[in-house]
């Protein structure tokens, strides 16, 4: 065989510019579909988003037909017309069909064993207890953890709950805490849930700290949430 025909044709080189050019072409692409697709699907979400936030306000404020949503900020309580972005706490108010309040929705979050829980629950300013709950995100343990959104047991918890503010009303007059399953003897504690410790204590430390934070704010601005709109 000759020398000749040892020598390998040249490879082609693909210019630098080329490959940038591509790759920046199916960039844009795949960045307009996925506006198209952000788009295509941002009206459902929002709407899926209201009906979860509605479900939830019904179910921990019982008897509740008409929900308004407020926010916190300063310290102050105002209106949050719907569509409107929000610059503070969000939390909602359960009214009945003749627009008197019955009670409002309040966010309480803590950090649980695999990641954040967080809660939606009832407060009745009248008989000033917790009057339901609802876990609004969990990754706790399945079995175990998550039995806080579906033991019947520790929900019962949440029906006349006591979060009574201080003489003061700067604060709660006892601690919401979370007690071994079955020690419960004041009606400020949670009776656990055996095996899932961490998760039901997660719950009573979220209900503590917003409770102790939300519950001066919402006595002092009552009027606003009873206001005819």
């Amino acid at each position: 065989m000759s020398t000749a025909e040892n020598v390998q044709a040249p490879v082609p080189q693909v210019s630098s510019f080329k490959m940038i050019y591509t790759l920046g072409g199916v960039a844009m692409v795949s960045g307009f579909l996925l506006v198209l697709v952000f788009q295509a699907t941002e009206g459902r979400i929002a709407a899926n988003k209201k009906a979860a936030i509605e479900r939830a306000v019904f179910q921990v404020v019982p008897g509740a037909e008409q929900r308004r949503s407020f926010q916190i900020v300063d310290g102050d309580v105002a209106l949050l017309p719907e569509g409107e972005a929000a610059t503070g706490t969000v939390f909602y108010g359960g009214y009945d069909a003749s627009g008197a309040l019955l009670g409002v929705a309040l966010p309480a979050s803590s950090q649980g064993y695999a990641d954040i829980v967080k809660v939606l629950y009832g407060y009745d300013p009248n008989t000033e207890t917790v009057i339901g709950m609802t876990v609004l995100e969990s990754k706790e343990t399945p079995g175990l953890g998550d039995k806080i959104a579906k033991d019947p047991r520790f929900q019962e918890n949440f029906a006349a709950l006591d979060v009574k503010l201080n003489e003061v009303g700067d604060g709660l007059a006892n601690a919401v805490v979370t007690v071994k399953n079955g020690a419960k003897e004041h009606p400020w504690e949670i009776d656990g849930i055996a095996g899932a410790t961490i998760s039901s204590k997660t719950v009573g430390r979220a209900m503590n700290a917003s409770a102790s934070e939300l519950l001066p704010i919402i006595r002092k601005n009552l009027d606003v949430l009873k206001a005819e709109q």
